[in-house]
C-alpha cells in the first residue's frame, strides 16, 4: 500500500505546483476506506506568508487555500489520481492552519482504497 501512498503524494504535489505555481514541501498520504488523506507541509509561498502577516490576510490566505483549491479540482478533474487508484473521484475537503503552515486534504473516490491496496 505504501507505494501506491507515495505516488499518490507526489501528484498531488505535481497537480498543484502545476496549478498553482506552488507544491507542498511535504505529504504523507494514507487511505482509509475511500478517502486518500494527505497531511501536507510547506503549502504557503513566500508572498502568501507576507499577506497572511497583515491583519485580515490570514483569512484571506486560508480563504484562497482552501475554497480556491477545491475549485481548481472542479475544474481541472485529477486524471492521473483516477488511473493510479482506478477509482472515480468524487470530492475533496480541504483545511489549512496557516500560522503552523499545515494543510489536510482528503480526496475521496467511489471504491474503498484501504482494501483495494492492503498488501498485509
Amino acid at each position: 500500500m505504501r507505494n501506491y501512498e507515495a505516488e499518490f503524494s507526489n501528484l498531488v504535489r505535481s497537480f498543484r505546483k502545476r496549478h498553482m505555481g506552488k507544491g507542498p514541501s511535504k505529504i504523507k498520504t494514507t487511505f482509509c476506506k475511500n478517502w486518500a488523506i494527505c497531511e501536507m507541509e510547506g503549502n504557503l509561498s513566500p508572498v502568501e506568508k507576507f499577506i497572511a502577516s497583515a491583519e485580515d490576510g490570514k483569512q484571506m490566505v486560508r480563504a484562497a487555500r482552501t475554497e480556491m483549491v477545491k475549485e481548481m479540482y472542479r475544474k481541472n478533474h485529477p486524471v492521473e489520481m483516477e488511473e493510479l487508484l482506478g477509482a472515480k473521484f468524487l470530492d475533496l475537503f480541504v483545511d489549512i492552519d496557516i500560522e503552523k503552515d499545515l494543510g489536510m486534504s482528503i480526496f475521496i473516490f467511489d471504491q474503498n482504497l484501504e482494501e483495494k491496496f492492503n498488501t498485509k
